[in-house]
């Protein structure tokens, strides 16, 4: 049963303003007279760029700091003036929950409820009700360190709900799960809403989850560009939006880069095979655009977002990408050959029997649940990890063999910022520089034209552990560019970023390919699959799908309202696999 919803705000913000100073003197604007609402028992998301301040509006909702001027009240209290009541009311959930991975599921929500205050009864009570809700009462004894990426997210939110609060604060819940996790994810915090009639505000980079909510507020270097119901962001991309069909035999991503150099086009993603494009302004169908027909489209979230932001910040950034020395090898040449790929951890299979190939100057996908396998794979692939069996060769050298000397032919950007946040981007890129034996004018010259290349030169003295996290993301790609791979590796590349720095991304990734880069990639972004050329899917180390992207997409049905996404398909391969090894399981047991 529903809960009644009363009329006053769960959270009200007028003027807010919020500065941090650096270690150079300078001043950030975080929050720049910003005013907001959040009506009760509603879902409210905060969207915007890197850097937008959503995170320090949810920490001031928290209480965990406080405004320089302005007016913010949460549940009818003054959070300035009793920041501990505000606590005892809310939960808090940040970007990284403090699990400890060498306790049980049980430890941890025991030790979250001591620090509560929870007593045995109510603990009795309310943790029956948190398994069943986040489906983890079969691993109540696993260690959190053993948990899934997603199943840990969820075991954050029942510590966070241990003591029922009246206002759920979110910063981005689903960053870093894959699309079943996120799906599972959801459904929970909208039976809070619907079901308990709980106040959610939460942050989020996937702009598909700011449209199921019931308001959004989008925020822009601290400045509030939109507050209201989501459909009013997408309004804003009426008779703008449009779909363009690439020539045939043409990745869409290719069609995507020469529309993006348009003048007259504000975004272009690839979708389903196509691409997706958003105008400056309204036009009429019918069109030619870049020597493809375009047909007009429904608008939606992410499209009138893309509108908002090129208003306040028209300039597209600087992403073209010309590497010195191209690759020689493209067009036909196998660079990764993995064959029957096996590795075990003690009886633990964490890949089993793995068979696929990369050809030169190919996008390459690695898709799969948390736990799939997929980033023990890329380290067999790179080298840092030795195969139990299978073979395994990388621009025609064995690893099993040569482990070394393929590895000076390869990039790599890890899951995690992986770099010096005490050193400055110049300090990192001179030691990754030498590192893969660069010395005198070499290093010079190649630390020069990464700089150059990923817009790095203005933050080139600054610690790179208090950059932004696209410059973060700009700064490992730089890194792993050094010594001119003709493979480069990403693993989980763009968890963490905005829309705006996924886009960037991509453009560069797709400028290293045209020019014989072979490029191997992991994403929970389904969408992002779109770039590649070709994908596998992976489920408990086993390989269920390959194919393109389109192939991929006939696994899932169409329906009447809209065709088939990546992401469908996905969800649909995984759970039939998964439904045919339960069932296979429970054919064994009544056999055996």
């Amino acid at each position: 049963m529903s809960t009644a919803i009363p009329t006053a705000p769960a959270l009200i913000g007028r003027n807010i303003h919020k500065t941090f100073p650096s270690d150079q003197g300078e001043v950030t604007r975080a929050l720049d007279d910003v005013s907001l609402q959040v009506q009760r028992g509603t879902l409210t998301a905060l969207v915007g760029p890197d850097g937008a301040g959503k995170t320090t509006l949810i920490r001031l909702a928290a209480g965990l700091m406080f405004a320089d001027s302005g007016e913010l009240t949460v549940l009818g209290i003054d959070v300035a003036g009793a920041p501990h009541q505000v606590q005892s009311r809310v939960g808090y959930m940040p970007q990284r929950f403090g699990l400890y991975e060498d306790l049980s599921v049980r430890e941890n929500l025991d030790l979250y409820a001591d620090l509560r205050g929870i007593g045995a009864d109510e603990r009795r009570e309310r943790y029956p009700r948190l398994m069943e809700m986040t489906a983890l009462g079969p691993f109540v004894h696993r260690l959190a360190g053993r948990l899934s990426g997603g199943m840990k997210q969820k075991l954050g939110l029942a510590c966070t709900l241990i003591r029922p609060p009246k206002l759920l604060l979110l910063d981005e819940p689903t960053v870093g799960v894959d699309p079943l996790s996120r799906r599972e994810l959801w459904a929970i915090i909208l039976q809070l809403v619907s079901d308990e009639g709980l106040t959610v505000l939460l942050s989020t980079a996937y702009l598909d989850e700011a449209e199921r909510c019931g308001q959004v507020v989008v925020l822009h270097e601290g400045k509030l560009l939109a507050h209201g119901h989501p459909d009013e962001v997408s309004r804003l991309a009426s008779g703008r939006v449009f779909i363009a069909k690439p020539s045939e035999g043409q990745p869409p991503r290719v069609l995507q880069t020469r529309l993006l150099d348009h003048p007259e086009v504000v975004d272009a993603v690839p979708e389903g095979g196509r691409v997706r494009l958003v105008m400056a302004a309204a036009k009429a169908g019918g069109l030619t655009l870049g020597g493809s027909s375009i047909t007009p489209t429904r608008p939606r979230f992410e499209d009138g977002f893309m509108l908002l932001l090129h208003r306040v910040a028209p300039a597209r950034p600087k992403v073209a990408m010309t590497l010195d020395r191209p690759s020689e090898n493209y067009g036909g040449t196998t660079m990764v050959e993995v064959h029957n790929l096996v590795r075990r951890f003690g009886v633990f299979t964490a890949v089993d029997h793995v068979s696929f190939t990369v050809e030169a100057g190919e996008i390459f996908g690695l898709l799969g649940p948390n736990g799939a396998g997929k980033t023990t794979t890329f380290r067999m692939l790179c080298g840092l990890l030795p195969a139990t069996q299978g073979t395994l060769r990388i621009a025609g050298v064995d690893l099993a063999t040569a482990r070394a000397s393929a590895r000076q032919r390869l990039g790599y950007v890890a899951q995690k910022f992986s770099l010096y946040g005490i050193l400055s981007v110049v300090e990192n890129l001179e030691f990754f520089a030498s590192a893969y034996g660069l010395r005198g004018a070499q290093r010079r010259d190649r630390i020069a034209w990464v700089l150059e290349q990923f817009d790095l030169t203005e933050v080139a003295r600054r610690p790179s552990g208090l950059l932004p996290g696209g410059y973060k993301q700009r700064l490992a790609m730089a890194a792993a560019l050094l010594h001119e791979p003709e493979i480069l590796f990403l693993d989980e590349p763009t968890s963490r970023a905005d829309p705006f720095a996924r886009r960037e991304f991509w453009r560069r990734i797709t400028a290293l390919a045209e020019q014989g880069v072979t490029v191997i990639v992991t994403t929970h972004f389904m969408e992002e699959a779109e770039y590649c050329d070709h994908v596998v899917i992976l489920d408990h180390g086993r390989v269920l799908a390959q194919g393109s992207p389109a192939e991929i997409r006939r696994h899932s049905s169409f329906d009447a309202v809209r065709e088939s996404t990546m992401e469908d398909a996905f969800i649909a391969i995984v759970e039939e696999s998964r439904a045919s090894a339960a069932a296979t399981s429970v054919e064994t047991r009544a056999t055996a």
